[in-house]
């Protein structure tokens, strides 16, 4: 392994990590060149650095399929300790088998690696995708828990051994992972054959010998109707609207100020029964104004990238948190429990939104759904820092500027995936500039002051942006 920072392969542009796999096939992991005017923590950077050291083929490493959800994928452990320490052949026989379960008998799971899957019968998914949400979200400076990323080659036909065959052989046993085992008859095919999959350059690097994928780290809950809203309309543009009668996105629609939008959403919502057992009655205003920020960043991320899967995948994770010398303080709590830690009795606990399936965004043929049912038009409430940046970035691409470069540059994107985000990051702009323009649109979405104030006073802007 050794590292350099010269210019990826297949178009990817970032620091680059190299390995050799037994088949003497090099394989490349890429932290992806940092977006101009991105704002990266200190654990984005470590996380990208830990993923671009794992080794497939290391003895304390065991590679197992996912052969749960709609799309295939693999999970990397660390099996230097637990019952298969150092045994990485008896544990991806045996312990893969079980499925999540697998992650019981590792010592930890270290990462997921997610290929492009858009074949007949498979659910859309797209490797791209997820670093795109990684780097724009740093940009936005969105604090919607998008987990880092980092791009990865894998020697095809180790993975077709290690992996995509058994993945075939343990998937498809019930009727909900018909899409899985399809990705996985794909899989297996591709690997054996790379032209069979269409197209071909979306899976695979140009020689040919390797596949190719984001990798990264996803924990989390999923929310409830509280938040992903109760789906009861079907798959498309039935459960976006859905997704629009929670309690978070009747408040950013309401003209109210945004503490009587938010007893103005509460009390609407709670009118679905769903709704109602799922999130409470009684639920803290100061979690619902945490939760408007997060999907009116959500909504604009996923209109620029023409999301097709959004609703339904909208995790979460739990702090403590309360007011100490007049401003916001919080802990980890656990998801399920309720142990306080060191928690002040006052504190209460908030769910804070984790963005972790972002993988059927940045391809053209997906269906924007956050577009045909405007999202965008029926919000009135945004955050200020958000709106500057897109009207940054918007200017940017009009004017052929280092953004618009970064972006053409760094994920080997075609041609036409490229003009599809400047071209909604257009639209967007011009959408939310117009209700700006307009007189309708508050620049009140401060969770932390709405947190220690209970209200917001909101901020004056250009609505130019300039």
């Amino acid at each position: 392994m050794f590292a350099s920072a010269a210019l990826a392969s297949d178009a990817v542009k970032g620091h680059e990590t190299l390995f050799t796999s037994p088949n003497d096939v090099t394989e490349r992991c890429v932290r992806i060149t940092p977006m101009p005017g991105a704002v990266y923590s200190k654990h984005d950077l470590l996380a990208e650095e830990a993923y671009c050291a794992l080794d497939f083929y290391a003895a304390t490493v065991a590679l197992c399929p996912k052969t749960w959800s709609t799309s295939p994928g693999m999970k990397i452990y660390d099996i230097s300790k637990g019952p298969y320490a150092g045994d990485r052949q008896g544990f991806e026989r045996h312990a893969c088998a079980e499925g999540k379960s697998a992650s019981q008998l590792a010592h930890k799971d270290l990462a997921k690696f997610k290929p492009t899957m858009n074949a007949k019968g498979t659910s859309g998914t797209f490797s791209t995708s997820p670093l795109l949400y990684y780097h724009f979200s740093r940009y936005f400076e969105a604090d919607i828990g998008v987990p880092p990323a980092v791009w990865r080659s894998m020697d095809r036909t180790m993975h077709l051994e290690e992996v995509a065959t058994r993945g075939l052989a343990l998937s498809g046993n019930s009727h909900s992972s018909g899409m899985n085992h399809a990705g996985w008859r794909m899989l297996v095919d591709a690997d054996q054959n790379p032209s069979v999959y269409k197209p071909v350059d979306e899976l695979f690097t140009s020689d040919r010998k390797a596949l190719y994928g984001a990798l990264l780290d996803s924990p989390g809950s999923r929310y409830g109707t509280e938040v992903n809203g109760t789906r009861a309309s079907g798959w498309g543009k039935g459960q976006n609207l859905d997704f629009q009668e929670t309690a978070p996105f009747l408040a950013l629609r309401s003209s109210r100020p945004i503490d009587e939008a938010i007893a103005e959403g509460i009390a609407e919502a709670i009118k679905t029964k769903q709704i109602r057992r799922d999130m409470g009655a009684d639920v803290d205003p100061r979690q619902v104004a945490y939760w408007m920020t997060d999907i009116a960043n959500i909504v604009l991320l996923d209109f620029i990238f023409s999301q097709q899967d959004r609703i339904g995948n909208i995790d979460y994770k739990v702090r403590w948190m309360w007011v100490e010398n007049g401003e916001v303080r919080s802990h980890k709590a656990d998801n399920h429990g309720k142990d306080r830690g060191t928690a002040p009795e006052q504190a209460i606990r908030v769910k804070r939104t984790h963005l972790n399936d972002n993988d059927a965004g940045g391809r053209v043929e997906y269906a924007n759904f956050t577009k045909s049912t405007q999202m965008l038009e029926k919000l009135r409430h945004f955050p200020s820092t958000t709106y500057a940046k897109l009207a940054r970035l918007d200017a940017d691409f009009s004017a052929q500027g280092p953004l618009l470069t970064y972006v053409r540059d760094s994920f080997g994107l075609d041609d036409r995936q490229v003009a599809q985000i400047v071209k909604n990051a257009a639209l967007a702009f011009g959408i939310l500039s117009e209700t700006c323009r307009r007189g309708e649109m508050l620049f009140d979405l401060d969770p932390e002051t709405f947190f220690v104030k209970g209200k917001v006073a909101g901020v004056q802007l250009d609505c130019t942006g300039g």
